[in-house]
């Protein structure tokens, strides 16, 4: 509806505005079939890809129609109107379009965990885009000629009568206003070039700093009204200890307004230690509560570290995969004693990180243990060897089923049997039990303490292999930080440790992610880079032109990290893939102003004329796509419904580099055509030493080489 309403209050037309929208309903319908043909679904991603490209989808038709609607108030009759109007506009059109789907085309292929979910999104907007472009070709001019005002007339006047016809009119003589203030402004640009640039260039390198202050991080934070805790007593603690401190946890859980229900268990997962357990949080809906999410996990951290003997973490129940601590760091080599001490400074040093906190060792606290070393010596003189003594201790400590008990029900269960804990619970006790050997006669059995040192030691509650070696897992929350400052305070930090040899500490969980998306990132912005460029040149026919095209593209990335920093976002996937369709849309501003110039050009004028020329007449398209696509994506930068903050980053991104590009690319692009078209011009002349009569020839006009200079 929002992108609706801004075509009518620019084309100030209720039959051409009807037209263009057509465009929405058929690129969309259109794009079932193709998820019915791949066998994807309505998912997140997809409906993100719909949802994204809404103001996108009407873009080729608000060229198409707005030049018609120009040819028409120009004097012409609806059938010449919609044919000079769409064979004008054929050639940018088509190239804006193809540079989109050259952009999304990298991003449905990416690697790694965010290619699996980006592939269908990337394949849902190129293809709806790709119907957008043949609708705003045939369906678009087709109707404009036939259904539209079949009349020609001079004056802005609307069907709509009384206040909103008043608005119209008024708003649309304050854009022709614009325009020619637009003239003017372009025309001093094109004059104060070097002072253009040199703006251009302080406001990039300006946003660049902001960076910093953003930080990036791998999911964006989102409100999903719940959230996990896990907790631990001291090792070697009962089940009735943990079980108690459970209870008391839950009462503290219970004990936050924003907290509906909590669910705890003791022992369960799949180490099924005793002495840990495991929490799950439901809070209230976000739009019932003033705290959001994060508040009340930091509340339930406070409360929490008043229990004694108790060490707990708080973690988000959402986000991609399961709800690991984000900080992940590997450490791995052979041997256990030397893993431990490693573990030990390893967690002293990312305690030490600001915003790194519940610092927690996969080796666990050290459990108590009764340590049995045979004595082959002694075993063989007695005639004894170590599975012998195995089979002997086994079912006394261990237990073996004896029989099965089958209740009135027909269920069975297993009998087992062992001795009573008294009797296994101490070395002493367990030294005493008998070893017998077999075929020496009725009483020819041992104690075990004959044949075995017994005694009391620690050893480790869990022992993890990656890779075919041990690993040691020292796992963090974070708080108050980025993800990216708090990773890279922590890879500094454990390069200063020194490994011994065969040992070595990896950062893993959230942070490996990070790094892959960023490299698969780079990877496809720089495939979309070339593709880009190959597709503007070969439309454009020239190697220089595509470039002053593509400088909108870092004129976008100022919009992006002032957006992130007011919104308190970070440069994470949603961001990043918001910068890759940047990459697509802010493009097309800049090709409806070249291609309209070489228009132009063609026609004798100048090159400052051309580019003054083109700025007029292309203002009304530019700003007309410009404000179609933000306010197409305003719904989702708000973040509304569930889950939106998870979405919003990439709209604002969006919608963030729009505004600061259109507004310098009206301005910039036209100032680094001209040093292009001249450098051009000199290389022909100077390097390939081409006739000054053929240079003329084959640049869009006989204009000489300063032509950009005004009259």
């Amino acid at each position: 509806l929002l992108t609706v309403a801004i075509v009518f209050l620019f084309l100030n037309d209720g039959r051409a505005t009807l037209i263009t929208s057509l465009a929405l309903p058929v690129s969309v319908i259109s794009t079932f079939v193709v998820l019915q043909a791949l066998g994807f679904t309505l998912n997140t991603m997809t409906l993100l890809g719909l949802s994204l490209s809404v103001g996108l989808l009407v873009d080729d038709a608000i060229v198409v129609i707005e030049s018609a609607v120009r040819h028409r108030e120009g004097g012409k009759d609806s059938f010449q109107a919609a044919l000079e109007g769409t064979h004008e506009i054929f050639l940018a059109v088509l190239a804006s379009t193809f540079t989109i789907v050259a952009v999304f085309v990298p991003v449905a292929f990416m690697g790694g965990i965010i290619g699996k979910f980006f592939f269908q999104f990337g394949i849902t907007i190129a293809w709806a885009i790709m119907v957008s472009l043949f609708v705003s070709f045939t369906l678009t001019p087709m109707l404009a000629a036939w259904w539209g005002n079949r009349e020609p007339h001079e004056d802005a006047t609307p069907r709509t009568k009384g206040l909103l016809g008043r608005t119209l009119v008024e708003f649309n003589a304050f854009f022709d206003r614009l325009a020619r203030f637009y003239r003017l402004l372009i025309s001093w640009a094109l004059d104060y070039r070097k002072t253009v640039l040199m703006v251009a260039a302080m406001s990039f390198f300006g946003a660049l700093a902001l960076f910093p202050y953003i930080g990036g991080g791998f999911m964006p934070k989102v409100d999903t009204s719940d959230f996990n805790l896990d907790f631990s007593t001291p090792g070697g603690s009962s089940f009735t200890y943990t079980a108690a401190k459970a209870r008391e946890i839950d009462q503290i859980l219970r004990g936050i307004p924003e907290v509906r229900q909590t669910y705890i268990t003791v022992g369960s997962g799949a180490s099924s230690e005793i002495n840990k357990g495991h929490a799950y949080v439901k809070l209230t809906p976000p739009k019932a509560r003033k705290k959001d999410q994060v508040e009340l996990m930091e509340a339930a951290r406070r409360r929490l570290g008043q229990i004694y003997g108790v060490v707990s973490s708080v973690s988000s129940a959402g986000g991609l995969g399961a709800s690991a601590k984000p900080i992940q760091i590997s450490i791995a080599g052979p041997q256990l004693e030397v893993l431990n001490q490693l573990a030990g400074t390893v967690a002293s040093v990312v305690g030490k990180v600001p915003g790194a906190i519940e610092i927690e060792s996969g080796l666990g606290d050290p459990k108590p243990q009764i340590e049995l070393n045979v004595n082959f010596e002694k075993a063989n003189d007695l005639q004894l060897d170590a599975s012998t003594i195995a089979g002997s201790v086994q079912p006394l400590l261990g237990g073996q089923v004896a029989t099965r008990w089958h209740d009135a029900d027909g269920n069975q269960t297993d009998v087992l049997v062992r001795l009573p804990f008294d009797d296994r619970n101490s070395a002493n006790e367990i030294g005493r039990l008998p070893i017998q050997r077999f075929g020496m006669g009725e009483n020819s059995a041992i104690p075990l303490s004959q044949v075995a040192e017994i005694k009391q030691g620690m050893g480790v509650s869990l022992i993890q292999h990656q890779g075919l070696a041990r690993v040691a897992t020292i796992a963090a929350n974070i708080q108050g930080r980025a993800l990216s400052d708090v990773s890279r305070d922590i890879s500094a930090a454990l390069k200063r440790i020194p490994l011994p040899v065969g040992y070595s500490v990896d950062m893993g969980g959230d942070t490996q992610q990070l790094t892959e998306t960023v490299g698969y990132v780079v990877q496809a912005i720089l495939l979309a880079v070339i593709l880009i460029y190959l597709i503007l040149a070969s439309q454009f026919g020239s190697f220089l032109q595509p470039l002053a095209i593509m400088f909108s593209v870092p004129l976008a990335i100022i919009g992006v990290l002032v957006a992130l920093l007011v919104t308190h976002d970070t440069l994470n996937v949603m961001s990043m893939i918001g910068v890759i369709m940047l990459m697509g849309i802010v493009t097309k501003n800049a090709i409806l102003l070249i291609d309209s110039a070489n228009e132009r050009r063609r026609e004798g004028q100048t090159v400052h004329d051309a580019l003054v020329h083109a700025g007029e007449v292309r203002l009304r398209p530019i700003v007309m796509t410009t404000l179609a696509t933000i306010f197409g994506m305003l719904p989702i930068a708000f973040g509304l419904g569930a889950g939106g903050e998870g979405r919003a980053p990439m709209a604002r991104a969006v919608i963030g580099g729009l505004i600061t590009s259109t507004f310098l690319t009206l301005l910039v692009v036209p100032v680094v055509y001209t040093y292009l078209e001249s450098f051009g011009e000199w290389f022909q002349l100077k390097v390939l030493r081409m006739h000054p009569h053929d240079v003329a020839l084959a640049s869009a006009t006989a204009a000489p080489p300063e032509s950009f200079k005004r009259p």
